[in-house]
């Protein structure tokens, strides 16, 4: 059972399956990481030539101020 020229040990497959496991669920997530386009461009409000594409005041956060009001 224990034979000396074996250089697989069970901790190596343990290890070795958990690298495994690991890189396949990042390999999982980073196509989709790439494919989703920001807020701004998803809501259709795009930055006009030479504005920045910081916070804008659009209806739908308009919106969430009048659902926060006491």
């Amino acid at each position: 059972m224990n034979d000396p020229k074996s250089k697989l040990s069970r901790r190596h497959v343990v290890a070795g399956a958990g690298t495994v496991g690991a890189l396949a669920a990042a390999a999982a997530v980073l196509p989709v990481a790439r494919e989703v386009e920001p807020v701004a461009t998803a809501a259709g409000a795009k930055p006009e030539p030479g504005e920045s594409a910081g916070y804008r005041l659009t209806a739908h956060v308009q919106r969430y101020y009048q659902t926060t009001k006491v």
